[in-house]
């Protein structure tokens, strides 16, 4: 049995990661499972305590209220406001780091983007509060804008930022230099250049940052508790149906759809190979 193993090192590996994948697929899989569970469970207006019959009246006060389908239709207006202000910093900056920098400045250019990264995320999130206050640095200089949902998406911009500069300088550092250099021999303009031989590679790559970019966005309440004033997310509702409303079946039923959100999303990205970049 050993000298299979020693002839065969994909199987060695594949059972030495088996069993983190397992644990993987059970803590998160589980915690899945449970939650939609629980989706379907009610709580007793007198006593508080969680009845653990099945009722689907979680998931018809939300498909039915007004107030939550406005709510996540917020959400996803700023998930997809925050995906698309990524993706309008993140190409140029990707694109000098890939094929404009230096291989000594490109180094030093990661290196600065995944630097934010380690800062805490509170850390950063009352920072900006401090920048938008009312008389601090942003509203003296730009007048604006305040604590609101602009406010929001702003910040949320910069914390993900990251996660959609580097797939797409992944995806942009295969792009050989040579089919740039061809295509310009050939007497094709930049734009054309860009359609034809840049944009292919980069819509995957884009597919691929908007994952973490959308879905973070999405679920998030912290940076709107911060930065929000009175908006409410998604993510807003699951906390306060967990804390002040201690109605955890109801906020398993809101975190529902954050998660299916991310299915469908998922699903309709997988064609495009932009899970292969991640």
């Amino acid at each position: 049995m050993t000298s299979f193993l020693h002839r065969h090192p994909r199987v060695r590996l594949a059972g030495l990661l088996s069993a983190p994948l397992l644990w993987l697929g059970v803590a998160y899989l589980g915690a899945l499972a449970v939650l939609l569970v629980s989706a379907f469970w009610s709580v007793n207006t007198f006593t508080g305590q969680v009845v653990r019959e099945f009722t689907v009246a979680n998931f018809r006060t939300i498909l039915t209220e007004e107030v939550y389908r406005n709510v996540t239709l917020r959400s996803l207006g700023v998930a997809a406001s925050v995906t698309v202000i990524c993706v309008v910093l993140a190409v140029p900056m990707a694109f000098y780091m890939a094929k404009v920098a230096s291989p000594r400045t490109r180094k030093w250019l990661v290196i600065a983007i995944l630097t934010p990264l380690w800062a805490s995320y509170l850390v950063k999130a009352y920072a900006w509060r401090i920048l938008l206050a009312n008389d601090g640095p942003m509203d003296s200089i730009f007048g604006g804008p305040g604590y609101g949902l602009t406010a929001v998406v702003l910040v949320l911009s910069y914390m993900w930022l990251p996660y959609m500069i580097l797939p797409i300088y992944a995806g942009l550092e295969r792009l050989p230099d040579s089919m740039l250099e061809a295509s310009a021999d050939l007497g094709a303009r930049a734009g054309r250049t860009f359609r034809r031989i840049v944009l292919p590679i980069l819509i995957p790559s884009v597919f691929a940052g908007s994952i973490f970019t959308f879905s973070l966005s999405l679920g998030d309440y912290i940076t709107v508790q911060i930065v929000g004033g009175k908006s409410q997310l998604i993510g807003n509702l699951v906390y306060a149906n967990i804390g002040a409303a201690n109605n955890l079946p109801f906020a398993a039923a809101i975190a529902t759809v954050p998660v299916v959100i991310m299915v469908i999303y998922l699903v309709a990205v997988r064609r495009s190979g932009a899970l292969e970049e991640l």
